[in-house]
């Protein structure tokens, strides 16, 4: 194998500082450059998102269906997909069923 680099590093892995809670208390959190609240920022980025955090119950057996079925993807992200599908999937049912009662309503009158 090729060596990239010959520089020497140190026998210690990290010579960077060692973080504690307190430096991240003292972070000043930015959204757009404007200077927020951590949970300000939080809610800024969920809202970016367009996703909320719930918590649900749900059948051991649904969950363990959305594990395998998901793979590397994440089963909570399958989870989401199928159920706004379903919810795409109601409204255009709704509107087929619109439409149909539409053209009935033509048909009958005749």
């Amino acid at each position: 194998m090729k060596r990239t680099s010959t520089t020497k590093t140190s026998a210690r892995a990290d010579d960077a500082p060692q973080l504690t809670q307190a430096n991240f208390d003292r972070t000043e959190y930015r959204v757009s450059g404007k200077k927020v609240a951590k949970a300000e920022r939080q809610a800024a980025a969920q809202k970016q998102l367009g996703k909320k955090r719930i918590s649900i119950m749900l059948d051991a057996i649904v969950i363990e269906h959305f594990k395998s079925a998901a793979g590397e993807r994440g089963y909570q992200t399958l989870i989401n997909d199928t159920l706004r599908r379903a919810v795409e999937g109601e409204a255009l049912l709704s509107e087929v069923r619109h439409v149909i009662q539409q053209e009935l309503a033509v048909y009958k009158r005749r």
